[in-house]
């Protein structure tokens, strides 16, 4: 579902954040991508979800697909099909004031047919078990509510990959118990993510980590794989 291959990225006059990384996602899977702050997440995130170049300027270079399709050749609005990017701080993301029209909002700006956008906001109550919120104001709800409205207002527009950037770490734990469960579902169902986290043991129940730092790759495996060595590399540092 994610193919990437040697991909290079610096900002306009600065070195590069990232340094020739490749790695591949498997459709249907959980990945977790790791590494100490200004390890270049954040960078590959922008890259993915088309914001880098579209929006933010900077030398790149590689290859990524999603879904088979190059990235290189979308506009920001054709790499939002792609690849839904939900926000760390749900508050930066709530536009509406209810539910219900916060679920709605991502498909009438696509103009959408009214009935599928009934249709599909019907179902994403129901996934998302919050029913009863739908007349709710979501910047009253609590912090968990609101990323999991957050959420499924990038899913009822259906992108193939979903990009978490730390969705846990405005949450306490109820908060955070109630996005692993949905993350839980959406695996069910065969939605791709990858959750962006540093705090790395939050996302322990992941198919797999990617260890990233100063820019490269620097493991890839099963979770306890990858932190048995970040643990001990850190011992060692």
């Amino acid at each position: 579902m994610i193919h990437v291959e040697n991909l290079k990225f610096s900002y306009t006059g600065e070195k590069n954040i990232l340094n020739g990384i490749s790695f591949h996602i498997k459709k249907g899977s959980v990945t977790g991508l790791i590494g100490d702050s200004g390890c270049g997440k954040s960078t590959l995130c922008h890259i993915l979800s088309g914001i880098i170049p579209n929006e933010i300027d900077g030398e790149i270079s590689g290859e990524v697909k999603i879904a088979g399709q190059p990235l290189k050749y979308m506009e920001l609005n054709e790499a939002a099909e792609y690849v839904g990017l939900v926000m760390q701080d749900p508050d930066r993301q709530i536009v509406t004031s209810t539910v219900e029209d916060e679920l709605a909002f991502g498909l009438e700006n696509r103009c959408i047919l009214p009935s599928e956008i009934v249709e599909r906001v019907e179902y994403m109550l129901d996934f998302l078990e919050i029913r009863n919120l739908r007349y709710e104001n979501p910047g009253r709800l609590s912090g968990g509510q609101k990323q999991l409205v957050s959420i499924g207002g990038i899913l009822t527009l259906k992108p193939p990959v979903l990009i978490l950037d730390e969705p846990f770490s405005h949450l306490d734990e109820n908060g955070r118990m109630l996005v692993e469960q949905l993350i839980h579902k959406m695996k069910e169902v065969g939605q791709t993510v990858l959750i962006v986290e540093h705090n790395y043991e939050y996302i322990q129940f992941a198919d797999q980590f990617i260890w990233l730092e100063d820019g490269t790759i620097q493991a890839e495996g099963t979770p306890e794989e990858v932190l048995n060595l970040y643990e001990s590399c850190s011992k060692g540092s």
